[in-house]
């Protein structure tokens, strides 16, 4: 089939390098408009547009996917089908209407389950043990269309939403490749979604980032690693905003203060690890980055701040 893959972020790159690998034809790429990235915040072409650029294949940077620029565009370009995976904008049906296949997309969880912009991180943040990936088809309610494919994939105890997506899109890649194989040659029809079982995904700021140490040891942890890489878990120490990397619920050590007994937010240095009070159990803190500083180990932090000498608390 004759495709225009539409994409943006990082997570996409494997599914257009894996259309690009497959009997299909990739005749342009779609992709968000190049955004300020960095430091110096400078214009920066998204890793979809990059990885195109560098196969020669034509790239598309609409405002809008309804622009009638982008329409007429590609109209001419005559497409049989649309694959998608994280594009990042809404499509228009008079858009979703110009491939006779429609628009395929790959979604990271097992749809009706989490549809919307973070579905990853979601089904860390809530304690899911399975999630997935489907492709459907694109229809102008949210992630509603019906459902060409599923794969599962476990969720590791230790995941951050950044290793279960690179676990995803990989894997998904070949489901969507899969999935047009399998439009094109007419054995794979799609199904409705079930009416049960909705859960939304919105996507997570970073007001919801903010670490609240009154949670249980177990939310801490699950807020901590749904966050990261993005939009990365935060607290606030003496008023300086830190950024916090994974960390580990922990028990009482022999002949220690057992970390139940810190109040939530408190900072402790027992046996050589750094511990912060939740509303259970306390947690080992594993890499900080103080606003403004270096990422570290949070003994190395704790260090500096001589905290096995005053009393601290986070929050």
């Amino acid at each position: 089939m004759r495709l225009v893959f539409a994409g943006t972020p990082a997570t996409a790159v494997p599914s257009l390098d894996a259309l690009l690998k497959s009997r299909h034809e990739v005749a342009a790429v779609v992709t968000r408009p190049d955004a300020p990235a960095g430091r110096g915040r400078k214009l920066a072409a998204s890793p979809v547009a990059v990885r195109a650029e560098q196969a020669g294949v034509t790239v598309l940077r609409p405002g809008r996917p309804g622009d009638p620029e982008f329409l007429a565009e590609l109209a001419g370009i005559a497409p049989d089908c649309c694959p998608v995976t994280a594009y990042g904008a809404l499509v228009p049906q008079r858009t979703l209407d110009i491939p006779r296949h429609g628009w395929v997309n790959l979604h990271f969880s097992l749809l009706p389950a989490w549809r919307g912009a973070a579905p990853v991180q979601h089904a860390i943040w809530h304690g899911d043990e399975v999630t997935g990936a489907s492709t459907f088809r694109l229809v102008r309610e949210l992630d509603a269309g019906p459902v060409f494919g599923v794969l599962t994939e476990p969720i590791r105890p230790r995941d951050t939403a950044g290793d279960l997506l690179d676990r995803l899109s990989v894997a998904g890649a070949e489901l969507l490749v899969a999935t047009l194989d399998g439009i094109e040659s007419g054995e794979l029809a799609a199904r409705p979604q079930p009416a049960d079982g909705v859960t939304l995904a919105p996507k997570i700021s970073t007001l919801d980032a903010e670490v609240r140490w009154a949670e249980p040891a177990v939310g801490v942890d699950r807020r901590i690693r749904a966050c990261t890489p993005a939009p990365g878990a935060w607290t606030k120490l003496d008023g300086i905003r830190i950024k916090l990397g994974p960390v580990t619920v922990v028990a009482a050590a022999g002949g220690q203060p057992a970390p139940a007994q810190l109040a939530p937010g408190e900072l402790r240095l027992l046996a050589g690890q750094v511990l912060a009070g939740t509303g259970s159990t306390a947690v080992e803190l594993g890499e900080v980055q103080p606003d403004g500083k270096r990422l570290m180990l949070a003994t190395e932090w704790a260090r500096g701040l001589r905290l096995g000498e005053r009393l601290a608390r986070l929050g």
